[in-house]
């Protein structure tokens, strides 16, 4: 059984983490915005689900360009969501209840708010302080043009004219001007961030886009047309250039920034971990979870991967691999603060596009919640049997699907917007959770909610699903039960004769998961169920999308 204890350094190889999104939380001062006191008040519920972690999405002073990832400084709380004792004081009831804490860390850039750069508009061209930032002059007879090519992946250019006629950098909203990592002060800042909170009980760091701080910033600057059809955002297709030589995503340099940070981790005790963000193929992904760098990252493949057994198995055999070459443990998750919610994500018709869906309202063939959640729950079981850590967003333990038919007038995501009101952003699966049946926000805060939410929100709310059995909260309690008694070593045996369409593993100590990914109902093999994503007939057939962990 693995050790669960604080005593434990490698407590995060098995851990379960669950993501709250402080906005969308709960809200302890009824303003419609979630807050630091409205967390520490709902603690026992995340406590009682069995997670071993919590994971704050940013909580600091933000203007909420980007859902607060525009960080106007990076060593306080938002006031609208609390204060440094508030933060305090969660922290320590988290500890108290046997949650870690993990807080997400925004490098890549700041705020336009925050005081460097408002101190880089104010000192113009040349000065140290546009240092700190990525300004250049622009090109065109006058400047008038962009530096380069280099694209948002909000959407436009990446680049923002300043009334002096430079340009600054901003790989995501204008309101998110890049940070110069090449600059020693950038550096010397973010390792007095992470000691501070350290120094305050944060147990880990969640590093917001880690695979974007580097960039080649020699000139010239080197045009995207350069290196061929690289996506809208350079992003999409890494794999087609020379590993590291990106000029902005993804360069070798940034494993010496994440070395340097190791050094402040571990002269904690226990060390601190990380996690990293980064969306890169899967063999570099191992470069980032090194022992001696972050020591874990983010597995997308297995977020994106569709629902079927043979691309599923290839995710996890890979993923494994991968975590083992890096000597860290395999990540998984199927939901977050930036992606459709699987129940409904894993309904979509293969080859469907997530922003035609939204757009449409969540209007395609096939499409049921009662279906998708039948899916998302077979799908959260047989991610708890794996190997390895598992990120948990919050709701997905409602079961929540995507709300979809957000009016486009409350739409808050920069996405929106900056895409030209093509792409409609990632405001649905940020809608504040349902704690009550009834009331203004079904229990969320005194007011409503920052987005509106559904009136079928009503019958997912935990108050609707606390003591219910079969109801997804209790699966889930009861799944995370079962795991802290079940796992065990961080690898798995693939079942050579499991039917078409099924997975079916077991693991170190004889306890076997099997799922149901295809149309027809199949032979359950021999053992007790232990636990089950739906019910399992008398007669022993495994009925679609259906999973069961088996004795």
């Amino acid at each position: 059984m693995t050790d669960h204890s604080s005593r434990n350094p490698d407590w995060w190889r098995q851990a379960v983490v669950y993501q709250v999104y402080p906005r969308s939380f709960a809200d302890a001062d009824g303003d419609g915005l979630g807050d630091i006191r409205g967390i520490a008040e709902r603690l026992p519920h995340v406590a009682a689900l069995g997670v071993d972690a919590l994971w704050l999405s940013p909580f600091y002073p933000s203007e909420l360009a980007d859902g607060g990832y525009d960080v106007a400084d990076h060593r306080d709380v938002d006031p609208r969501l609390g204060t440094l004792d508030d933060f305090d004081a969660m922290v320590a009831a988290a500890h108290r209840l046997g949650l870690k804490v993990v807080v997400d860390i925004v490098p890549n850039h700041t705020s336009h708010l925050h005081p460097w750069f408002q101190e880089a508009l104010r000192a113009g061209p040349g000065s140290a302080a546009r240092d700190r930032y990525v300004f250049r002059a622009g090109r065109g007879e006058s400047g008038e043009l962009p530096p380069t090519d280099w694209q948002s992946v909000f959407g436009g250019s990446a680049w923002q004219r300043v009334p002096d006629g430079q340009w600054y950098l901003h790989l995501f909203a204008s309101e998110q001007p890049d940070l110069n990592w090449d600059n020693e002060e950038v550096r010397a800042d973010f390792r007095t961030t992470l000691r501070f909170w350290s120094d305050r009980g944060v147990d880990g760091f969640r590093v917001d886009v880690a695979h974007g701080l580097a960039k080649d910033l020699t000139e010239p600057l080197r045009d995207l047309a350069e290196l061929g059809d690289l996506g809208p955002t350079g992003e999409e297709s890494l794999e087609h250039v020379p590993p590291g030589s990106h000029p902005y995503w993804d360069r070798d340099e940034v494993h010496e920034i994440y070395r340097d940070w190791r050094k402040i981790f571990d002269a904690y005790t226990p060390p601190r971990t990380a996690v990293a963000e980064a969306w890169v193929p899967d063999a570099r992904r191992a470069l980032y979870a090194r022992p001696d760098e972050l020591g874990q990252a983010f597995n997308f493949e297995y977020l994106q991967a569709g629902w079927g057994a043979d691309e599923l198995r290839s995710v996890i055999t890979d993923s494994l691999r991968t975590a083992r070459t890096a000597g860290a443990s395999a990540t998984w998750v199927l939901s977050n603060h930036d992606v459709v919610r699987h129940p409904s994500r894993l309904m979509l018709p293969p080859g469907t596009d997530d922003n035609a869906w939204l757009l449409s309202g969540g209007r395609a063939p096939g499409i049921d919640d009662a279906a998708g959640l039948r899916r998302a729950r077979a799908a959260t079981l047989l991610m708890l049997a794996l190997p390895g850590s598992a990120y948990v967003y919050q709701g997905e333990e409602l079961g929540l699907p995507e709300v979809a038919g957000l009016p486009t007038e409350v739409l808050q995501d920069p996405i929106w917007g900056q895409s030209g009101h093509v792409r409609k952003g990632r405001d649905g699966c940020r809608v504040p959770l349902p704690w009550t049946t009834d009331g203004p926000s079904y229990g969320f805060g005194a007011a409503g909610a920052w987005l509106p939410q559904p009136p079928a929100f009503a019958a997912y709310a935990v108050q609707a699903q606390d003591g219910v059995e079969g109801s997804t909260l209790e699966l889930y309690r009861r799944a995370l039960r079962l795991r802290r008694k079940l796992i065990e070593g961080e690898s798995l045996a693939w079942a050579p004769d499991a039917p078409a369409g099924v997975l079916q593993f077991a693991r170190s100590d004889g306890w076997r998961c099997v799922t149901n990914l295809g149309d027809e109902p199949v032979p359950l093999p021999p053992g007790e169920v232990l636990l089950s994503s739906a019910p399992v007939p008398d007669e022993g057939d495994l009925p679609p999308d259906t999973t069961v962990w088996l004795a």
